[in-house]
């Protein structure tokens, strides 16, 4: 006779693990339940938290990717009250940030909105003439130090935040235009969300007064430079800060060219097209 045999086990973060067995069939449910008679330990499962991991994992893309691995080994660096003693599971991982490749989009979207975030903290220091940014990530410059600064200042920041893992954004790049089903077809809206938010936060840094139509060719010119420098900087990094600085002393002609809405948008595809071709993913 064939036994009906169920089992509830916990799993470290409290998931509730159901292992269902009749005759040589098993199945194996879990619930994210903690169960009463466990100790009540900090919940992890918000989606305030879920944030906050992906802040921890941020820095740990250096070592593993844009990867679930980064975000499993994100509870290791909590706090020593939270801390966690191992990395989540991968159940866990999925609970928290979404099944298979989910997860390690949300993981890229936190990394390109850090991005805008350093973007904000570039400021003018007048000694030594330097570029700099403030200690605090997101904090105003400071009272006194110095003008604005200007949109070479803040794009060349920009690609600077890309240079830890410079090598690994080909393969992020694909992924966030790779349709979740599968399919190896490129959805370009990623591509245009990059750039045209890139360029709409350098405006805004830098204090742009543009308005209506000269507004839109001014966004429009600095996301195409942006992006431009920077599938040049995946092929070339030490040059890609000079090839940013060409591109700028001749933005006034790109900008009077990119006036219209598709001859943008096909350049900014076909760049994205070609940092993803040089991943050699879809080869």
């Amino acid at each position: 006779m064939n036994a009906f045999v169920q089992v509830i086990s916990f799993d470290k973060i409290g998931f509730r693990v159901f292992h269902t067995r009749f005759g040589n069939l098993r199945q194996v449910t879990a619930f994210a339940l903690r169960p009463k008679f466990q100790p009540q330990q900090p919940s992890i499962m918000s989606a305030s938290s879920s944030t906050r991991l992906l802040r921890l994992a941020l820095p740990l893309v250096q070592t593993h990717g844009f990867t679930r691995e980064a975000l499993a080994h994100s509870v290791l660096y909590l706090p020593p009250n939270e801390a966690h003693g191992e990395p989540l599971s991968d159940t866990a991982v999925s609970a928290l940030f979404g099944h298979g490749d989910a997860a390690r989009r949300a993981l890229i979207d936190a990394w390109l909105e850090d991005g805008l975030v350093h973007m904000r903290t570039v400021r003018k220091v007048e000694r030594d003439g330097k570029l700099a940014t403030d200690g605090a990530s997101g904090s105003a410059p400071t009272e006194g130090s110095g003008r604005s600064p200007t949109l070479r200042e803040v794009l060349r920041a920009r690609l600077e935040y890309n240079e830890p893992v410079v090598s690994l954004l080909p393969e992020a790049f694909a992924l966030l235009v790779t349709p979740s089903s599968g399919i190896h077809l490129l959805d370009p809206l990623p591509a245009f969300k990059h750039a045209a938010t890139i360029a709409d936060e350098a405006c805004s840094v830098t204090g742009d007064r543009s308005l209506q139509l000269e507004w839109y060719a001014r966004r429009a010119s600095l996301a195409t430079v942006y992006v431009a420098a920077e599938l040049h900087q995946l092929t070339s990094p030490t040059t890609a800060y000079a090839f940013l600085d060409s591109l700028l002393e001749t933005s006034s002609n790109l900008k009077s060219s990119l006036n219209e809405v598709e001859l943008y948008s096909s350049y900014v595809f076909k760049s994205w097209r070609g940092i993803i071709k040089s991943s050699g993913i879809f080869s």
